[in-house]
């Protein structure tokens, strides 16, 4: 039986289904690259799977295939829609519209294009700040939202002073130096592998593979995409003033927090009970920042039960 999505143009070259390296095996049966004309924006989502729909939203600096290891299992119950992010990937790398709010703007015009009006979110990094704002946002459209691996949306009490210890300044610096106009390009500019290699390896966990990391790098080795990887912390400003409006309503859906414990742990659990009514707390063991690729077993029997009430039709 076909879907919408199978009406939707098909998305080919680097960054699609078709040229990601070391996908599970069927993969493709299931899933396709997918563009979406949606809020303004040709988005790009790979797409598959039948029930209720589940949106996936990666981090930095990743794309959707950050998720490949969850996919088949989740499209066995629900229809996966792993997009790429405003400025990554194929998606369009416009100039503006990096804060979160208006991302979040764009994945509601994605679900509803694909004819979703409520779903489930699992956001992860950046995909965490995302997924909070569409939740805040946007509560008529979210069902329920699992928030990965960084402690609490951005504000400013969370920023770090300037002298931190080293392990955290190691694993943080690259968030003031992202926000800098213009400077990182020009010092990141054919030393992709070093710049992005480096994030990949100071996170904690089991390491990536190198055809991930390699796949990753590739995808931001050149301009546009270097300054679209940059600018979701170019718009912290607008996303700080944001997030401190929505911190004056809790969040009334269902959230589950989950935590690499050689990571961020319980701080995400932690930073998201004032802020939400409902939030359930996984921690991963022996597990860094790259939860979905480190432990994608756990992550999933995590997810299994935290989604159980939402593919049985019961609402939050």
């Amino acid at each position: 039986m076909s879907s919408a999505s199978d009406r939707l143009p098909s998305a080919d070259g680097p960054g699609s289904v078709t040229h990601a390296p070391g996908l599970p095996a069927g993969f493709t049966d299931t899933f396709a690259s997918r563009y979406v004309e949606a809020g303004g924006l040709r988005q790009h989502a790979v797409i598959g799977g039948d029930g209720p729909p589940v949106l996936l939203i990666h981090g930095w600096p990743e794309n959707w295939y950050a998720w490949r290891h969850l996919m088949p299992a989740l499209a066995q119950d629900f229809e996966v829609v792993a997009v790429d992010q405003r400025g990554i990937g194929l998606t369009d790398k416009p100039q503006d519209g990096y804060d979160t709010g208006s991302l979040a703007d764009d994945m509601v015009a994605l679900m509803a294009a694909l004819g979703h009006e409520r779903f489930a979110v699992v956001g992860h990094d950046t995909g965490f700040a995302i997924g909070y704002a569409l939740a805040a946002d946007h509560p008529e459209c979210v069902e329920r939202v699992a928030l990965a691996e960084i402690p609490g949306p951005p504000d400013t009490a969370a920023s770090p002073p300037a002298f931190v210890p080293e392990g955290i300044n190691n694993r943080l610096w690259h968030i003031p130096f992202n926000r800098v106009a213009g400077l990182p390009e020009q010092l990141i500019a054919g030393r992709e592998a070093a710049y992005f290699g480096y994030e990949f390896e100071v996170q904690g966990g089991n390491r990536l593979p190198q055809e991930a990391i390699d796949y990753y790098v590739g995808l931001v080795s050149n301009p546009e995409s270097l300054r679209g990887s940059l600018a979701w912390y170019r718009a912290f400003d607008a996303t700080l003033a944001q997030n401190a409006q929505r911190k004056t309503t809790k969040l009334a859906m269902p959230v589950l927090a989950i935590g690499g414990s050689a990571s961020y742990g319980d701080h995400v659990a932690e930073a998201m009970r004032p802020i939400a009514a409902d939030v359930q707390a996984v921690v991963v063991p022996e597990t860094g920042h790259w939860v979905a690729e480190d432990a994608p077993d756990e992550v999933l029997t995590a997810l299994a039960v935290f989604l159980a009430p939402y593919r049985e039709g019961k609402t939050a």
